[in-house]
């Protein structure tokens, strides 16, 4: 068919639908107001199409007529026409525009046809009944249409189908007629009212449909009944639910009746739906599903193809289409969106910015999808406005072609056609790059010896070069109950994963220690077989923790602690970054507003969204640490930093969460003591902090007093993902028969010695290390004040020394070094000329001579301190500068200790240098 008398080769007039449309219902088109429709004006149109006689079905059917005329228009019409709307002058908007439009017509047309298929019924058989709890007597048994695909992620196209599936919240029967007759189950119900929206939705009369109506993603499919209750989609869920349905049910959303999305009813369907789509632990088992689902796509594109070349440029099934790019987004979503909730939204373009802001996709990747998905979205539906077919495939007339580019902004095919194979490419590209593509060549394997399915027949066959250790500790695994009792799948995986590490064994890549402590890694986890599928879909991931587990044991005890967190080995640019504390808390509170946006925003939520986040920062200061890349110094650093912001984190949300809380921001401060407040916090540190507020609220004693044990308990309980800290908090006015929370007031007044009740000095060599770490700011300054008032008091100074000196003995007596007389064992924390010793001189220097020294004062740690005190002039020539070098060295051999679980101690002559020079200091200081 040629164009129209006329009309331009760009012109809407070109599409053979449009002109239909203009021929068939010219008196019509004038009732769509002008614009982009939107719901509000289609219902206007829908009116006056009743109006005018047309009955429902009839009316919504010319209602999608006039609608696609009227986007046809606007996304294809000349720039002044198109002006009417900003969408012509955005690529990203005219998209908007146009799927928003389309999913507006199918949310109405559903609620108008569930609506009006309900009068019949009702008629016949009475309203279906909610007999289950909470239900009031009498209420109404509801229907949920739900949009999946490109409805539910409201970006549906101009010729779309709609994927629905039909769910209704409670079983029963109808409460019958009038005369007592015509009642039957709510089943047998909603079923006649699914066969009723279809004749009013999607069956083809004079004016032809609403909408295709297909059901196949339903339970069981196209055998599977058209309705099912809420209940028996959760067993379903439970019981039978696949992988491949999982990335179908990611953007579903309920679309009608309106009043069930209004009033928030609708909302329990997410509870069921939210933990079949995203597992609790990282999921890569979904890969491989992934992969045989594409597989099964690209064949059958490539046999349509076959025969018929012209095919193979579907822009929405081939290599490189529409489709990829949205399986790219929804693998990322899968795969994490149950640890990272923030990453659970139905929008392509959107889900594509988030994954990128979380890092799982270069900025520059996500751009280039996001441009190609926008291109590839606009070719479809101009090969669809030319004769509203449900087809993906460029136009094999060349007028058809040219019409497509011009309307695209091309002056002619080829450069057209370039731009579209140069976005096809990337897609595919970063489409094979994400699941790891296999070769496709058929012919390959035949003569190749297949690897080894199971532990038994790779021992057998491949293991004569093994070490011996490592071979007689997969030989346990040939009876192991967890090995025996795994899918077939999963045990091949497992085997693949021995293999792997074996081969990398003989290459010398890694150590024996590391492969032992790989597996006694994985046994206890077998059943998680996301971890197995995670090892052999990141062979990177594989390599860093064999790499890890062999630099230290305590890594291997927190992987299994925490086994999620072991993903974190899969960014490249980790091992090169430090701890950002103020990104931390942003992501935390992305993550927390997208729990609140699907109402998951409760205690237990929260509690394991702090857990998941910190666990994570820590194995990522592990794994920088064992590589070397940190040194022990800013290992604390960066714990201490995270410490900081969990605190500031937890503290908020938990006042939030608080019941009888009195005012939006409590006036209320964390003080941090010992190894936080010095910043020398190491792997699993407790914290020792003291709780103060200054409020004159008649209420606030008793709200800060609950507040606290909440924030205790917020911090310490354990919960699924484990625990945060241990909390000490003894270091308060009056020790552990004291308030749990002190007026700030009464804080100052003991640690200044005002009253009968004072601090004691050990007390006071506490405060030395002291800092403000989490509160209101008012009360830093008055914090900090205390604190150098406190330090910089005039002291007995023999009285001090004699104190501190009589403390340091007791300390010691609680710690005995067993052969530290007979053996010449030194324990580098305990022994005399060790930290211990160093910390006490420094907090006797700060006591003594802060008020002449204010140097002193600052709380910057002990190496830091120790030189000061030798610059002032404290201590004799070279001695602070040895004292801080000696202290910065013990406290390396016992972090490396400690991350080897090994012990503190070493036999003299080890450590000599570094004992004398504490020794030296010590005499110093103490005159001892």
């Amino acid at each position: 068919m040629l164009p129209a008398v006329g009309a331009a080769p760009a012109s809407p007039d070109y599409s053979r639908f449009v002109r239909r449309i203009r021929r068939r219902y010219a008196a019509e088109l004038a009732l769509l107001p002008t614009g982009a429709p939107v719901r509000s004006s289609m219902q206007t149109c829908f009116a006056a199409l009743q109006a005018q006689g047309l009955d429902t079905g009839a009316a919504l059917r010319v209602l999608r007529q006039l609608v696609l005329e009227r986007l046809v228009e606007l996304d294809c019409g000349p720039p002044t026409q198109a002006a009417t709307t900003p969408a012509a002058s955005d690529a990203n908007t005219a998209l908007r525009m146009i799927t928003c439009a389309m999913t507006d017509l199918a949310e109405l047309s559903l609620d108008i046809a569930v609506h009006e298929s309900r009068k019949s019924l009702d008629a016949l058989h009475g309203a279906p009944q909610a007999c289950e709890p909470p239900a009031l007597p009498g209420q109404r048994a509801q229907l949920w249409v739900i949009g999946m695909g490109k409805l539910g992620a409201r970006e549906l196209n101009v010729s779309s189908d709609i994927d629905l599936i039909y769910v209704y919240d409670q079983d029963g029967q109808t409460c019958g007629r009038s005369d007592g007759r015509g009642a039957i189950s709510n089943h047998e119900y909603f079923a006649q009212q699914v066969k009723a929206i279809y004749n009013l939705i999607g069956e083809t009369t004079e004016h032809g449909f609403v909408f295709r109506v297909d059901l196949a993603l339903r339970p069981n499919g196209n055998s599977g009944p058209a309705a099912v209750s809420l209940g028996a989609l959760e067993d379903y869920f439970q019981v039978q639910g696949r992988e491949w349905e999982r990335f179908a049910w990611l953007k579903s959303r309920v679309v009608a009746p309106r009043e069930c999305i209004d009033s928030g009813s609708a909302q329990d369907l997410r509870a069921s739906v939210l933990p079949f789509v995203f597992r609790r632990y990282l999921d890569y088992g979904v890969f491989d599903a992934l992969r045989v689902l594409q597989r099964q796509i690209r064949e059958h594109a490539a046999k349509r193809a076959a025969g018929h070349p012209e095919r193979a440029n579907d822009v929405k099934m081939s290599r490189g289409g529409i489709r990829e790019i949205e399986f790219t987004v929804q693998l990322l979503q899968v795969v994490r969106g149950g640890q990272f909730p923030e990453l659970r939204t139905r929008s392509t373009l959107a889900a594509l910015q988030r994954i990128a802001s979380a890092g799982l996709m270069a900025q520059d990747t996500a751009h280039a999808l996001a441009r190609a998905y926008v291109f590839l979205r606009h070719v479809e539906h101009r090969i669809q406005y030319l004769d509203d077919q449900q087809t993906h495939v460029l136009p094999t007339r060349d007028d058809d072609l040219a019409w497509v580019a011009q309307t695209m902004g091309y002056s002619s095919c080829c450069p057209f056609l370039g731009e579209l194979d140069t976005h096809r490419e990337l897609v595919a590209q970063e489409f094979d790059t994400l699941l790891g593509k296999k070769s496709d060549c058929k012919g390959c394997g035949k003569g190749a010896v297949t690897a080894p399915q199971e532990i038994d027949e790779l021992l057998e066959k491949l293991s004569d070069r093994w070490p011996e250790g490592f071979r007689a500790r997969i030989e346990l695994w040939r009876e192991h109950p967890r090995v025996l009792g795994l899918r077939d799948e999963a045990r091949a995986r497992l085997t693949q994963l021995v293999q792997r590490t074996a081969q990398w064994l003989l290459e010398g890549k890694v150590g024996e220690e590391a492969a032992l402590r790989v597996v006694d890694w994985i046994e206890p986890l077998l059943r998680r077989e996301s971890y197995l599928a995670l090892l052999i879909e990141r062979p990177a991931v594989h390599e860093r923790l064999l790499r890890l587990l062999g630099a230290a044991r305590w890594p291997a005890r927190y992987l299994l602690q925490h086994p999620g967190v072991i993903d974190e080995l899969a960014s490249d640019a980790m091992l090169h970054e430090r701890f950002d504390a103020r990104a931390f808390m942003e992501e935390l509170q992305q993550r927390l507003a997208a729990l609140r946006r699907t109402g998951e925003d409760d205690e237990e939520s929260c509690l394991n969204l702090l857990r998941r986040a910190h666990h994570a920062e820590v194995f990522r200061t592990l794994a920088r640490d064992v590589e070397g890349a940190l040194t022990v110094e800013q290992v604390a650093d960066d714990l201490s930093a995270l410490a900081e912001a969990v605190l500031a984190v937890t503290t908020d949300w938990c006042w939030q969460h608080l019941k009888n809380r009195h005012r939006e921001i409590p006036l209320f401060a964390i003080i941090a003591y010992g190894k936080l407040g010095g910043k020398e916090l190491g792997y699993g540190s407790d914290l020792d902090i003291v709780f103060v507020y200054e409020d004159e609220d008649e209420r606030a004693p008793e709200v800060y007093a609950g507040f606290v044990r909440k924030l205790i308990n917020w911090l310490t309980i354990k919960t699924a993902e484990g625990d945060l800290f241990e909390i000490d908090t003894a270091l308060r006015p009056n020790g552990n028969s004291g308030l749990l929370v002190t007026r700030f007031e009464a804080y100052a007044n003991y640690q200044q010695q005002r009253g009968s009740n004072t601090a004691w000095t050990w007390e006071h060599q506490a405060i030395t290390r002291a800092r403000f770490v989490q509160g209101n700011p008012s009360l830093r300054a008055r914090f900090d004040a205390v604190r150098l008032a406190v330090i910089s008091a005039t002291r007995d100074i023999p009285a001090l020394r004699q104190e501190i000196g009589a403390m340091r003995e007791k300390v010691r007596a609680a710690h005995p070094v067993k052969g530290e007389k007979s053996a010449g064992k030194f324990d580098v924390k305990h022994s005399p000329g060790g930290m211990v010793d160093a910390e006490f001189a420094v907090q006797f220097l700060v006591l003594s001579q802060a008020r002449n020294h204010a140097g002193l004062a600052a709380n910057v740690g002990n190496i830091a301190l120790l030189q000061h005190a030798e610059a002032a002039g404290l201590l004799p020539a070279g001695m602070g500068q040895a004292a801080a070098a000696a202290y910065r060295e013990l406290r390396r051999v016992q972090h490396q200790a400690r991350l080897n679980e090994e012990p503190t101690q070493v036999t003299l002559p080890a450590l000599q240098p570094e004992r004398d020079a504490i020794l030296a200091l010590w005499r110093a200081v103490f005159g001892a």
